[in-house]
């Protein structure tokens, strides 16, 4: 019965409370050991950490793989596209094939790109060109073929656009182009190029797998949904802090892209673009104060506020779809008093991300080891 309930589409269902409480288990497990080995055994403690920190990295990329594995097959199942009244060839024609290709591009190009600064690195800087013409291509290709599911599965519906709500197109496409802006303004803080080297790219496909694993584990869902998770963007967000915004912010773009293909609820390009790639591109911005000489001695303090100004932002692109978007869902309510009041729960998954980085940035070796990472990239 169990091993039926695995090879079905709702293998999810089965699987995702068994991940959420052994993940729990394992991290609680690590760190009450480190804790231990620390206070009892203190020479040990970095081969601890060492082993136990590339054991958990294997587990939640197994984790990560299956649960991606498992949710394509329960999104654009037969049962869940009638239960949410969706086309469901048309969903994957117009939704998961474009998603998919774009993760491709980005995947198999970040593959290659390490491989040529491997052994050709003399080549990178025109790869990097055709890497970065090729992922463009596959968003614009994407955001077109969203852009047709709309019109065609949603514009007229009787329910997002009705007599009581609209989708309004123009807001959101002004909303979308005013968050890239002020995101990648941001950025600029940053004074260290973009250049993507070996380590920087290994470190992200870490923190991606990471992250994504940890998504999975919900402490708590909205209804339209959102969720409170186990602190999934700490390894985005502390990846930011130690590679600096510009690398974060394009990390976190990609991680937005396998969020969308997670948890497909798309109606519009650019509300698409808002509670996705630039909504989780804003955690690139944790690491925006590292470099600040007034706190030098509190590592915490900047991570904390780095941390603080990413959440908000990401708040602010889910009120604004959710404003422009998603009105129908407010069902007679003010919309913005509605998005304001939903979307608070990013500030509660935002404060465990915040506890979390600031106890893992207690550690002194821990802080050493981001300010050597930092000067060999």
């Amino acid at each position: 019965m169990f091993l039926s309930s695995l090879l079905s589409v709702y293998a999810i269902d089965v699987f995702e409370p068994i991940a959420k409480w052994l993940t729990i288990g394992i991290l609680a497990a690590a760190l009450l050991s480190g804790v231990l080995i620390f206070f009892l055994k203190r020479k040990a403690f970095s081969a601890f950490m060492k082993y136990a920190f590339f054991s958990l990295v294997s587990y939640l990329l197994i984790v990560a793989i299956l649960f991606f594995a498992f949710d394509i097959a329960y999104h654009y199942s037969d049962g869940y596209a009638q239960e949410n009244w969706l086309d469901k060839q048309t969903l994957i024609r117009l939704v998961l094939i474009p998603l998919l290709i774009m993760a491709c591009v980005c995947f198999v190009g970040l593959i290659l790109f390490f491989i040529i600064l491997k052994y050709k690195p003399k080549y990178k800087k025109i790869f990097g060109f055709i890497f970065l013409a090729a992922f463009v291509a596959a968003l614009i290709t994407a955001l077109v073929c969203i852009s047709l599911y709309y019109y065609k599965k949603i514009d007229g519906d009787g329910y997002y656009n009705s007599d009581t709500a609209s989708v309004k197109q123009i807001a959101l496409y002004v909303s979308a182009a005013l968050a890239v802006l002020l995101t990648v303004g941001l950025t600029l803080f940053d004074k260290n190029r973009f250049s993507l080297d070996t380590r920087s790219l290994a470190y992200a496909g870490i923190c991606v797998a990471m992250s994504f694993a940890l998504s999975y584990v919900k402490l708590w869902d909205m209804p339209n949904g959102g969720s409170i998770t186990l602190v999934s963007l700490l390894p985005l967000m502390l990846y930011s802090y130690i590679f600096g915004t510009k690398k974060g912010v394009f990390v976190g773009f990609v991680y937005g892209v396998l969020q969308a293909v997670q948890d497909p609820w798309l109606i519009h390009p650019a509300q698409f673009l808002l509670d996705y790639p630039i909504a989780f591109a804003t955690a690139g911005l944790a690491g925006m104060f590292r470099d600040g000489k007034s706190l030098e001695k509190l590592p915490q303090l900047k991570f904390a506020f780095g941390a603080t100004i990413a959440g908000t932002l990401r708040f602010v692109c889910h009120v604004l779809s959710g404003v422009f978007a998603f009105e129908a869902y407010a069902k007679g309510q003010n919309a913005w008093a509605y998005s304001l009041v939903y979307n608070l729960y990013v500030f509660i998954d935002m404060a465990f991300v915040v506890i979390a980085g600031a106890f893992v940035l207690t550690s002194k070796s821990f802080v050493k080891t981001i300010l050597q990472t930092s000067k060999e990239k």
